[in-house]
């Protein structure tokens, strides 16, 4: 089982491949590694998204990233990115599934910062998640059934 960079790794990718701009239709490219609040983006209309990616049925919390940066970016008068949640998931029956979301606004009242415990292996950090996804406009881009149980039979070679 991959590890949550791994994980999120193949989700971006994932969310490039199978879903197009949600503004301009194009092709959506990734951003370099670590580059700060986003991971996908259109150059050519200035569209940028956060892209997570969850190994489960779709959920109303999901797990964001450091806190200190999202501060920052809120403090200075920015909206907090759109969002795309790439959810992937393997039913009782064996059934591979996907349902990518995009969250076109993520209000403050969807955020909540906590910190980790001084046990994790990155002790104290400032942290936040995405909490009541279920309360907030979404639209479904990518949904996809294989009874086979492979995840990558529709991915573009």
């Amino acid at each position: 089982m991959a590890n949550n960079k791994e994980s999120g790794d193949i989700g971006e990718k994932e969310v490039v491949a199978l879903m197009s701009c949600p503004n301009c239709q194009k092709k959506l490219m990734l951003l370099p590694p670590n580059y700060p609040m986003y991971d996908v983006q259109r150059t050519a209309c200035n569209f940028r998204a956060q892209v997570k990616t969850n190994n489960c049925k779709p959920k109303s919390v999901i797990f964001g990233a450091g806190y200190d940066i999202y501060e920052k970016v809120m403090k200075a008068g920015f909206l907090a990115p759109p969002l795309i949640v790439n959810f992937r998931w393997i039913d009782k029956k064996g059934t591979a599934n996907r349902e990518i979301r995009f969250y076109p606004f993520v209000a403050k009242g969807n955020i909540k910062k906590y910190t980790l415990s001084a046990n994790a292996k990155r002790a104290n950090y400032k942290m936040f998640r995405y909490e009541k996804l279920d309360k907030i406009p979404f639209i479904v881009m990518h949904t996809f059934y294989d009874p086979e149980g492979l995840f990558d039979r529709n991915l573009p070679k």
